[in-house]
Parts: C-alpha cells; structure tokens; sequence
C-alpha cells in the first residue's frame, strides 16, 4: 500500500481576488527551483483566471536536463493508470531530468514501481487534508485499518459525515430534506462536531440542535454553490520508496468563510429510524489505486453511529463506478432505485459531471463528491443538489502556475491532460494564470485519450519534438 508521508509547512493565504465563487488566494514559501528543461510547441492556453496575490519567494530554478522540447515544465494532468503508460513513454523519450508538474489525479506512490523510475524530477499539487479535525480522522482511520489515510479520504469521511448529520436533522430519507439541512449541519452556528464526538453530534441533531460540523478535510462550510469556502493545498513529491512526501501547505480563506446559501429554518430530528447513505465511488477502473482508500474512509461515520449506543441506525449502500461514465450512471440510478437520498460521490469529474446531471439532480437526490474538482461542477443549474467537500480546481490551477513559476522558476509551459471536463478545465486555468498573472508562455496545451497503448506522440507534440 503506498506510504504518504507528511512534513507540514501551514502558510495563511490571503491577496487574490476576482476569483468567481470568492476565495481569496494564497501565498506561498517558493524554495530555489528545479532545473528546466529544454524544448518548445505551439498553441495558446485559454481560461479564465482571478487576479493574481504575492505568492512567496521563489528561488532561480537551475540549469535543467533535456526535456525533448523546449518548454521549462510540462503540466501533465491525468489518472493513475494512464499515467504509468505515460511517464514509462516520457522517460523513454527524455533524459528524466526536465522539470514536470502533476496534480491530485497523479498522486499515486505506487507510479514510481510502474513506471520504473523514481519520477524525481516531478513535483505535485492536491486537496490538503487541512481541516481542524484532520488528526482525529487520521487516528480514526489507522485503528480502524492498521494503515495510513491517503489522498481524498478526508474529504470522502466529511462527506458522508456532513450526509448522516443532514439526513438526521431532516428527520426523512428525503432527498429534498437532506438537501436543506447540509448547510445547518455545516455551517456556523452551533455545536462544534468533529470525527472524534461525532456521535454526539448525531444525538444533539435528532434532538433539533444546531452543529457546526468540523471536518479533517477542511472546516466543511459550503458557499453558494455547494463548494467548500474554505481550503488548503499540499505540494508534494515523489519520494523514490512507493510513496509521496508533503513539502508545502498553501491556504485559502473564501470571501465568506463562514459559508453562504439557503438552508432549512427548522431542525425537525428525531430518533427510531434508519438512515439511508449511498456512496458512489471507484473500487475499479482508473482510480481504483485510490478509491479503495476512499471507501474506507466514507464507511467509517456510519460505523461509529452503529456501534454507539444511540437510537439511530445507518444503511450504507455501495456501488462501483469503474471509473467510467456510463457505469457510473447505471450505478447512481441503483442507488436511486434503491430510495437512497443522499450520496457520497461520485470520485472522477468526467463521471461526477454525467451522473449528477442524469441522476441526482433530476432525481432529487444530494451528491456531494469528495474528490470531484472540475470547474464546471460549481456552476452546475442543480436546484442546489450537488455540493462537494473537494474545492474547485480555479484553486489548483493558480496554486499550480504558482509553483510552476516561483518553485521552478519556469518561464514557459506546456500541458498535456486528458481528455475529459477535468483535463481541459484545469489545463485551461492554469494556462490563463501561468500567462496572465505570472508573465509565463505557455506553448500548447494537447489532450490525450484514456487508455491508449503509448503516448509517444501527443508527448511529444507537447514538449514540440514534432
């Protein structure tokens, strides 16, 4: 199982405005960068960006290897699976040495065995698991798996924490009921709920009290649009022994931190009854790397309550999405069939994006994903149905041309993502940030398709060996 190590240095973000859901940015420690490679390609990036804060201090990146092309850093944004075939073509290409910048999709350890290289030259970014009650959950989870958490598992625990409490006060397995009550469970005021007294929440909610749920991911307050107000990103490494090592954490604190949108005026609660939760997540597929990890997390509320002596039961329902969109749909409309009012995902953007339009929203059911980024997915038409404990990649983009530009000292860019909602978007953002707020070239921006035998050539129509 791959080890995550983590060496934490907490910045406060602040100075970026204009960015549309209102999150004000972060700034950053930029330590003296990699070396660049050399390489080039054509083609603008497009996007729209806020405008840009001071990020920290970022060193001169050094001479660099040869990347094959003639850009400073390659952008590669993608999954797992694809990317052991990607990066055992792209070393195959290169000298190994050009600088290349990778976010959440990629943060796999066990990539450095597939790929037979210990992808030194790669840095990272990803969801933090920042939250005020981030230790409590860690400890939660080794007693309950003898192992480490890893990437979204936080955030996959808030979301079916926040579900159970919504579903409780709501006093119904009622999609439209649960939906109302996620901010009044969320959101300040109230009883301050975390993984370590989550049971007692659940009693003080049946009983029609107000909590403020704490989480492990963040402090779990939803805007306007369902996103997290709040959020922290890691930069992180590959560490050469089957794992990744957090070398920075970046901060940032919403316009409202304290969260927006509408909510239930009453908690109407109650005890005697069963409490219905989907989770929707990959055991298969793409992601299946980091999704058993997910489940394991999502399942641990529920535990909790069923082993607490509380009047309260919870009915968890699992289905596999594979990573793929149509399984996806097939697996939420089971979950719907099946009277499920509120669910735990989806994982991917390219299937979070399809099942929310063609099964929860339409359905009245309440998805809230715990890994699902994409930009798209905040500006959803959802009569407030879709919300996510994951923050929106208009973060990640910026925190990635941050350290693209002040870490690695890079002055021109290339992206290769894959070809979904995910890949575009969160290439499109960097791209528009790299250029707009850091004077940074980006040369190309090329799509790649999943589960392709070689990669050979859109890797090199990126780094412009063509």
């Amino acid at each position: 199982m791959p080890r995550k190590v983590r060496r934490r240095d907490v910045v406060k973000g602040v100075g970026i405005a204009g960015v549309s859901f209102g999150l004000a940015g972060c700034t950053g420690n930029g330590n003296g960068g990699n070396g660049n490679g050399n390489g080039g390609g054509n083609g603008n990036g497009n996007g729209d960006g806020g405008d840009g804060g001071d990020g920290g201090d970022g060193g001169d990146g050094g001479d660099g290897g040869d990347t094959g092309g003639g850009v400073d850093v390659l952008n590669v944004i993608g999954y797992p699976e694809d990317g052991n075939t990607l990066f055992r073509d792209y070393y195959s290409l290169t000298d190994g040495t050009g600088d290349v910048i990778v976010p959440d999709g990629l943060q796999d350890g066990e990539m450095q065995q597939q790929v037979g290289n210990p992808m030194d030259n790669v840095i990272g970014t990803a969801p933090d698991a920042g939250g005020p009650a981030e230790e409590a959950f860690i400890g939660l989870y080794e007693d309950e798996y003898d192992s480490s958490p890893g990437i979204f598992t936080s955030q996959s625990y808030d979301s079916v924490a926040v579900g159970i409490l919504a579903n409780v006060a709501a006093g119904e397995n009622s999609g439209m009921g649960v939906r109302d009550q996620m901010r009044n469970v969320a959101n300040p005021e109230g009883m301050e709920v975390t993984p370590e007294n989550f049971v007692e929440g659940v009693e003080a909610v049946a009983n029609g009290e107000n909590v403020n749920y704490q989480g492990a991911s963040s402090d779990v307050n939803f805007n306007e649009a369902g996103d997290p107000a709040n959020a922290t990103y890691a930069i992180w490494e590959f560490d050469g022994e089957g794992g990744t090592t957090d070398i920075e954490t970046l901060s940032f604190e919403g316009a409202n931190p304290q969260g927006a949108g509408p909510s239930a005026d009453s908690i109407p609660g109650g005890f005697g009854r069963t409490v219905e939760v989907g989770i929707l997540l990959p055991e298969t597929g793409n992601l299946a790397s980091v999704g058993e990890e997910m489940i394991n997390a999502a399942e641990i509320p529920a535990m909790q309550v069923n082993n607490a002596d509380v009047d309260i039961e919870v009915n968890t329902t699992f289905e596999d999405t594979n990573t793929n969109a149509n399984t996806g749909i097939q697996a939420a409309n089971s979950l719907v069939n099946a009277g499920v009012p509120f669910v735990c995902g989806s994982a991917s953007s390219d299937v979070n994006v399809p099942v929310s339009q063609e099964a929860f929203i339409p359905n009245q059911v309440v998805g809230c994903s715990p890994s699902s980024t994409a930009l798209s997915v905040t500006n959803f038409e959802d009569d407030d149905y879709i919300f996510r404990t994951a923050p929106s990649d208009i973060l990640q983009g910026r925190v990635m041309a941050q350290v693209a530009s002040e870490r690695l000292g890079a002055e021109t860019a290339a992206t290769l993502y894959i070809n979904n909602d995910y890949g575009q978007q969160l290439s499109e953002q960097f791209s528009s940030v790299f250029e707009d707020d850091f004077d940074g070239t980006v040369t190309g921006q090329v799509a790649y398709n999943p589960n392709e035998g070689s990669y050979t050539s859109v890797i090199q129509e990126a780094l412009g060996s063509n």
